[in-house]
């Protein structure tokens, strides 16, 4: 895939209020450290991340999405009916139908004309969105865009643990840790082909993206409803850690070539990266397999964990305002999630 008339213009994001650390989920935690004599701190240790975020009780999944998409909104300035396209990409929603996109579109105020539906593709739900648009701009078919996501980790978090007390092995520990990385927020990206006089005047090119697939591999990460018995179901969440990370490094190695060759870069000439922010090993590792010097790359997961489809775009944002992703770089955003997918984006910033 390849882009020349597509730009980034907004990278607005909410975080969830809430500070939830490692530390207050071990204690809920207490008597399977206990049990099996865990040392308190291992789960800061096992994945780096001392702090997520979580919406308050009763909060309405979209309300977090619909803040950050007027932020962009704002920060543009653009007018809302130029809006062809309005994608909601969250693995979260606030239910089954009508799409999530729609209550944030009507909220927004976009013209009758714009498209509104949903994407989900796991932790690639943005980038997937991101493309979908960039698609139509590159086609002609529209001017502007808008994908928005929220994601929240508070219930399956608290269904997990209670999981974990009623069935205390070391193996629902092992299969229930990458759950208990999860965090919450929200992000609004507006992308454009470039013709509008915008605000805030960020244009961040989007050049061009490759994505492979292993779904042989699809079993190793799941979240959905299992039956509990009488025809109640629960919600649950399982990841075989390891078997996912070697197999998202393997992929993400092949991607890596391909995006490579795609663009005719030079890994030297990449100047910056933004992973999908998962944790300490994952980074280390997939870094490494790609030759990517740990510099070139802003990590946020200790304090923010992993926000699913939020993360990547979210960290985007926050290296851009503390001055890591700066006018010229050549960035590549890099996003592994559970099917398995790779995908990869190349950016002028």
């Amino acid at each position: 895939m390849k882009y020349s008339r597509v730009f980034i213009n907004s990278l607005s994001y909410e975080l969830a209020p809430e500070v939830v650390s490692s530390n207050d989920l071990e204690s809920r935690l207490a008597p399977i450290y206990q049990k099996f004599r865990i040392p308190v701190g291992q789960l800061a240790a096992l994945t780096g991340i001392t702090e997520r975020r979580w919406w308050p009780k009763g909060h309405r999944l979209s309300d977090g999405a619909i803040t950050a998409a007027k932020k962009a909104i704002d920060e543009t300035q653009i007018d809302v009916n130029e809006l062809g396209v309005v994608v909601y990409t969250g693995v979260c929603r606030d239910q089954h139908e009508p799409a999530t996109a729609c209550r944030i579109a009507s909220e927004i105020g976009v013209s009758k004309h714009t498209a509104v539906y949903d994407i989900s593709n796991a932790c690639l739900g943005v980038l997937s969105g991101i493309l979908d648009i960039a698609n139509r701009i590159e086609l002609g078919q529209i001017k502007a865009g808008m994908v928005v996501s929220a994601e929240s980790a508070r219930d399956i978090v608290d269904s997990t643990i209670e999981d974990m007390l009623a069935e205390p092995t070391m193996q629902k520990f092992a299969l229930s840790l990458a759950t208990l990385t999860g965090s919450s927020g929200a992000v609004a990206v507006i992308l454009t082909d470039g013709s509008f006089e915008l605000k805030n005047q960020r244009q961040h090119q989007l050049l061009g993206a490759s994505h492979l697939s292993a779904p042989e591999h699809h079993e190793l990460c799941q979240w959905g409803l299992q039956e509990t018995g009488q025809h109640l179901y629960r919600e649950f969440m399982k990841t075989d850690a390891v078997a996912l990370l070697k197999e998202g490094v393997e992929l993400a190695k092949h991607t890596w070539e391909h995006f490579l060759q795609q663009r005719n870069w030079l890994v030297e000439q990449v100047d910056k990266v933004i992973c999908h922010q998962v944790g300490a090993a994952n980074r280390k590792q997939v870094l490494n397999a790609l030759n990517i010097p740990s510099d070139k790359e802003f990590p946020t997961y200790q304090k923010l964990g992993n926000m699913g489809t939020v993360s990547l775009p979210v960290t985007a944002a926050i290296a851009h305002d503390q001055g890591f992703l700066k006018k010229g770089d050549q960035v590549s955003f890099l996003g592994i999630g559970s099917g398995l997918n790779c995908m990869m984006l190349g950016l002028k910033w």
